[in-house]
This record gives structure tokens, C-alpha cells and sequence, in this order.
């Protein structure tokens, strides 16, 4: 499936995918302690923000203005190995609540993203690049 592909999927089941999604950030051991410091407890505002990126991804709404990588960039702890957790945690929750074409779909775009961030934040020309965590 080409990324630029968009999927029929509602506002409401993105706004659900989002909230299952976060909610497994939120209780991993690991990555919730990383997410909570950023957000500092204003989930509200962090949620709204990701259902325009998934609403953006998904439907081509444009309702995203943001950009991941400044916020990312400012996430202490967060290491490259954590991306493929994430990742994992949001393949769960597609598969939960998404018909396996568009949860198929969902998890490509995530991939590519979590590709790509890998790539912004900890690829270096001097060393040899892992695309999983070492």
C-alpha cells in the first residue's frame, strides 16, 4: 500500500485508536514515565493534538499544524529502542479496533514515521546505522 493512500476510518474510531494507543503509553513501565514528563499531565491537550495528526495521516484533513520531531527532540530518555515499543503498542491497538486493511495501513504510516524520527534523532554519518535498537 502506497503511504499516500487514505483510509476510510472515522473521526470517532481515530479518536479511539488514539485513546487505546496513549492509554498503553501511559501504563508501559518504560515509556510512560518519558511521555508523562512532556506532556506534564495536560493529556487533554496532547490527545487533541494526535487525533488532528492521525485525522491529518489518515484523511488528509490538514488539521495538524505541529511537528513531532521539536517535541521529540525534548524527550529525555526516550532511546531508539523505545520507538519499535511504541510501535508495538500501537500495532495492539490497531489490531484491536481497526478491520485488518485499514489497521494494516495505520501501523505502515506509523512505521514510516517511527522510521523516520529514528533516522532525525539518532542517525549519525560516523557510525553505523541500526535500524532497531542496540
Amino acid at each position: 500500500m502506497p503511504l499516500t493512500q487514505t483510509a476510510p476510518i472515522s473521526e470517532g474510531k481515530i479518536r479511539l485508536l488514539v485513546d487505546s494507543f496513549y492509554g498503553r503509553i501511559r501504563a508501559d513501565a518504560e515509556l510512560g514515565p518519558i511521555f508523562e514528563r512532556v506532556v506534564a499531565g495536560d493529556w487533554e491537550t496532547q490527545l487533541a493534538k494526535m487525533y488532528d495528526f492521525w485525522s491529518s495521516v489518515m484523511q488528509t484533513t490538514g488539521y495538524y499544524n505541529g511537528t513531532l520531531v521539536a517535541v521529540l527532540k525534548h524527550m529525555g530518555g526516550l532511546e531508539i529502542g523505545l520507538f519499535d515499543r511504541c510501535l508495538a503498542l500501537f500495532g495492539d491497538s490497531c489490531d484491536e479496533l481497526l478491520d485488518s486493511e485499514i489497521a494494516g495501513l495505520c501501523w505502515l504510516k506509523a512505521a514510516h514515521f517511527a522510521e523516520s524520527l529514528k533516522l532525525f534523532l539518532f542517525y549519525r554519518p560516523d557510525r553505523p546505522w541500526l535500524r532497531n535498537g542496540a
